[in-house]
């Protein structure tokens, strides 16, 4: 019997996963707030000792049953060796797509471990490892299969409530490996900027539904880059770049590849000790995708974010330009231990101010 999903769902991710080249991986379009996603070794390139970092995603709610993506990332900064540094990250995300609920749970843990290369000016090497559980499951019971479809209905739709389909199982668990490496450092004026590069599903490891029937989780490179640039006392400048691309066996280009880039102009409304407020507005743009304008509000540890997607692929028949709705929610502190305060202003370890 051939196997023919034929939910309109699942042809509507089909069709955005071939358009977009977005095959593997969940993403989201404030991906700055997300480092781990980007490449491993970014864990930690922020100004403070600690970050977490939640969002929430609603896509496509005005073509289909809505993709929901839920997301918690956390990093804590701490000394190892006279002027080294650790940083452990956590990943956690929960994907919800479709009618078949078809989802994706990954919990990773990571490790970043950077130097300095310089004693005259801030310089800094990173290499990161990351892994940990994935696990990926629908339900059957909320598909429509082909031989639920009744012959000879005159064109009607009709449906037998059950199928006759049997699937082996529904979801599928796996270990899941990622590296990457990256480097921070300054120019004059405080300008600060990073780059870097990581390697996703370093195992490759088999996601098919059926025995017997193999698909790999292609290895992706990541190549990543950011700038923030002082324009006054209150101003920044602020730009981001990721390219991800998808290769097969002996490193074989496979899919689309998918660039994401954005800049942003920050202000600082009030400074005084502990207490700040800035504001900071941006465009994003996923590359044959979306045009994505984004709004940040700091009160002092925390910052909100909201974006919306402006949808500009070939689905834009379907979702007349609208895709989706992003709230991140960020806090970020100086922690009073190991002398944290003295280590800031020493430059310990990368910073990028956002």
């Amino acid at each position: 019997m051939k196997r023919k999903f034929i939910s309109a769902s699942i042809m509507l991710m089909l069709l955005q996963c071939y358009y977009l080249g977005k095959t593997q991986d969940v993403g989201f379009s404030q991906f700055y707030d997300q480092p781990l996603l980007r490449n491993p070794a970014l864990a930690g390139v922020f100004t403070g000792d600690v970050r977490v970092t939640a969002a929430f995603r609603n896509q496509w709610q005005s073509v289909t049953i809505p993709y929901r993506t839920y997301a918690l990332n956390a990093e804590l900064k701490m000394p190892v060796l006279t002027n080294y540094n650790l940083t452990l990250g956590l990943q956690v995300i929960r994907d919800v797509a479709g009618t078949a609920q078809f989802s994706t749970t990954q919990i990773l843990p990571a490790a970043n471990f950077n130097f300095p290369l310089s004693d005259d000016r801030p310089a800094y090497l990173s290499f990161a490892v990351m892994g940990g559980l994935m696990q990926q499951r629908f339900d059957p019971a909320k598909l429509i299969m082909n031989d639920q479809f009744i012959a000879g209905s005159n064109g009607s739709l009709s449906v037998l409530p059950a199928s006759r389909q049997v699937f082996n199982k529904t979801d599928v668990n796996y270990l899941d490996l990622s590296a990457g490496i990256s480097y921070s450092s300054t120019f004059d004026n405080d300008v600060q900027y990073f780059v870097g590069g990581g390697l996703f599903h370093l195992t490759k490891p088999n996601v098919g539904f059926y025995d017997g029937n193999i698909i790999i989780r292609n290895r992706k490179l990541g190549l990543n880059a950011g700038l923030s640039a002082p324009t006054s006392e209150t101003d920044r400048f602020i730009a981001y770049a990721d390219y991800f691309k998808q290769f097969a066996s002996a490193f074989k280009p496979a899919g689309k590849g998918v660039l994401q880039y954005g800049f942003m102009f920050s202000r600082d409304l009030f400074v005084e000790d502990d207490m700040q407020k800035t504001i900071t507005l941006g465009l994003l743009h996923r590359l044959n995708d979306a045009v994505i304008p984004v709004v940040k509000l700091q009160l002092s540890k925390f910052i909100i974010g909201i974006s919306y997607d402006v949808n500009v692929s070939k689905l834009v028949s379907a979702s007349t330009y609208r895709g989706g709705f992003e709230l991140t929610l960020s806090y970020r502190d100086i922690l009073n231990i190991h002398n944290s305060e003295l280590r800031q202003v020493d430059c310990w370890g990368p910073q990028f101010k956002n």
